[in-house]
């Protein structure tokens, strides 16, 4: 078996920081002056429509204003994103009983949200009683005890392209929602490039044989979901459904004019999602209605974003209450009372090819919604700031404000400027308003990682060398950089651990920049001025799915025990009080041939029950004793 190497610690930064988060309202105040780095913060809000009629006149005047030769600005800046979870690692659990059906005394791990009374979905979930995934299309229930399969459905109904869909769940007692996307069929196989198909979703009994309850239907693309109390929420971004023309010939303003055409004899049904439900033999069908729909002050008619509500306690999902707004988002932070939902602004239309860059400065536009009661979310408030997140670990709401870390500036070869900067927001009227910001973070850089905890935050950029800040939020109006740690290669996770202590997972990296594999590494924190890397585990050239999907990451604090899935394996680490040591590698063979072992699909989750580690790839599931990397069972996908 390959090993990790240990390597000294030498130059990069990490910065710590601590600041104050807070909520947000609809008015829209003064324009505000700009901070020390990027543009002004411009306050956004949101307008109810009057009538369908209304709606369609401002939503035709945004889009003929906002096309261009090659479609909607916009159009195509989020479809990549969609249908990802966000950044999920885990945390070791002893939880009692709750709603979530966890069983009293019982040892497992659970997702390790960004928010602990948020949950997220993930390929698998357990609740110690029992493990659910769903892989090949296929959703089992597997018995951590006897370590057999209990339950299995089939949810790909005889459709194959199914297969080969990512499916998530979110787990509340004996009860399943599985979120997937349902790709256009093979007809539509052209429009595919440039319209995603429709978000599926299945509640599924699990008191037995696991069951179909209910399913739920609506155009668009999952954005993400959350889990507070007994409800979910989930966020769908539906683009305009306006069929430019194909061809190619004519000037720019030619093909303008053609699109500018479409958009004039368009209903407002096209912007407006369709929607189907069904619980047993019943099926109801809808589209979102122009009284759920809002607007921002400055819109560009290219998509809708919508935020269905489902009771998870219930037998069936309903039309999911929706509520809708004409913009964009790719990025879902959900507390136990808040829904944020953030997207980056789409830039003018210039004339320039789609895969050019626009010259205009980045703004992300960010929407509050009010989660804490059941049922429809109430919109509180909106904001925007200069700049681009790198993803939901960007945003912290606490003590009252709303945190936000971005880039601005372009991240090129050619010496062009970018930093970074933390602001605070509060929520004022309806608007969320910038009361602190602390910038110049990584000047020629951008950020790779960020980390709140409490007052402070760590923020990690990445170029040449890694910088970790360490900043000081404790005062919104006042936040400050208190440390920074240089060191070569960066983090693209950073994972809290007890004893002021963090984890960094991300590459190693040469003075050049160039990565020269998967590193982890354990800084000490307790001094904020000094930020110290105590000990470093490297593979060279190894890559981690955990660089991009914390969901991946698993951490038992008890043991210190560390799964990190690397290439096709999980390596196991343990983490002491100052040093990474390495346990071993699990991994997932799916057969032979002529005596020599074939390696399956990579994987890509693990998870604890007991004292057993259990970790997950489309093969299928294995359990292992995580002191030795022995393997105790072995169950394969069938």
């Amino acid at each position: 078996m390959k090993r990790g190497t240990k390597v000294a610690t030498t130059g990069g930064s990490l910065v710590v920081l601590a600041l104050l988060a807070g909520s947000m309202a609809v008015s829209q105040p003064p324009p505000t002056a700009p901070g020390p780095t990027g543009a002004p913060m411009v306050p956004v809000g949101l307008v109810s429509f009057d009538s369908c009629a209304d709606a369609l006149t401002e939503l035709r005047a945004a889009a003929t204003a906002s096309v261009g030769p090659y479609g909607l600005a916009g159009d195509e800046v989020l479809t990549a994103a969609l249908g990802g979870a966000e950044s999920m690692a885990r945390t070791f659990a002893g939880a009692p009983a709750d709603a979530a059906g966890r069983d009293a005394g019982a040892n497992y791990s659970t997702t390790n949200n960004h928010e602990a009374d948020a949950d997220e979905p993930d390929l698998v979930k357990t609740d110690g009683r029992r493990i659910v995934t769903v892989t090949g299309g296929v959703l089992r229930v597997v018995d951590p005890v006897s370590r057999r399969v209990t339950g299995r459905l089939d949810l790909a109904g005889g459709r194959e392209e199914l297969r080969w869909q990512e499916h998530r769940l979110l787990l509340l007692g004996d009860r399943a929602l599985v979120l997937a996307e349902d790709p256009p069929r093979p007809a539509d196989a052209l429009r595919s490039i440039r319209r995603p198909g429709g978000t599926r979703l299945l509640l599924i009994d699990l008191t037995g044989r696991p069951l179909v309850l209910g399913t739920y239907r609506i155009q668009g693309s999952t954005v993400d979901a959350r889990l507070t109390g007994d409800w979910a929420r989930v966020a769908v971004r539906a683009p305009a459904r306006l069929e430019f023309p194909l061809a190619s010939e004519g000037t720019d303003q030619v093909r303008t004019e053609r699109n500018r055409k479409v958009i004039a004899e368009a209903g407002v049904e096209a912007w407006l999602p369709e929607y189907e439900w069904t619980a047993g033999p019943e099926r109801h069908t809808g589209r979102i209605g122009c009284d759920r729909l809002s607007r921002p002050d400055r819109m560009t008619g290219a998509a809708t974003l919508t935020v269905l509500s489902f009771d998870l306690t219930s037998d069936r999902l309903g039309d999911g209450d929706p509520v809708s707004v004409a913009a964009d988002a790719d990025t879902v932070y959900g507390t136990a009372t808040s829904l944020y939902l953030a997207g980056q602004r789409p830039a003018p239309i210039t004339g320039l090819p789609r895969w050019r860059p626009s010259p205009a400065e980045p703004i992300t536009d960010i929407y509050q919604f009010d989660t804490a009661a059941p049922g429809r979310p109430r919109f509180l408030a909106a904001g925007s700031v200069p700049g681009r997140l790198i993803n939901q670990y960007a945003l912290s709401d606490w003590a009252g404000h709303l945190r936000v870390a971005t880039t601005t500036g372009e991240f090129r070869d050619d010496g062009t400027a970018s930093e970074s900067a933390v602001r605070v927001l509060r929520r004022d009227d309806g608007a969320l308003v910038p009361v602190g910001v602390v910038g110049g973070l990584g000047r020629g850089e951008r950020i790779y990682s960020v980390r709140y905890l409490g007052p402070v935050a760590y923020v990690v950029t990445f170029r040449q060398t890694d910088p970790l800040y360490a900043l000081d939020l404790a005062d919104p109006t006042a936040p400050r950089v208190t440390g920074e740690l240089k060191i070569t290669g960066y983090s693209a996770y950073l994972h809290p651990l007890p004893e002021e202590r963090l984890l960094g997972v991300g590459q190693e990296a040469d003075r050049q920049g160039r990565t020269k594999g998967v590193q982890v590494s354990l800084f000490d924190v307790r001094d904020p001025g000094r930020p110290d890397r105590l000990d470093q585990w490297h593979l060279p050239g190894g890559w981690s799915h955990a660089e991009h999907d914390p969901h991946a990451f698993l951490y038992r604090p008890d043991t210190g025990l560390v799964a990190l899935p690397v290439d096709a394996g999980v390596r196991l680490l343990r983490v002491s009080d100052d040093t990474i040591s390495e346990i071993g590698e699990v991994t997932h063979p799916v057969g032979s041939d002529h005596g020599r072992r074939q390696w399956g699909p990579p994987v890509r989750r693990s998870l604890m029950v007991g004292d057993v580690l259990w970790t997950v790839s489309e093969a299928g599931l294995r359990a292992t004793d995580p002191a030795s990397a022995r393997s105790l069972a072995w169950i394969a996908a069938t």
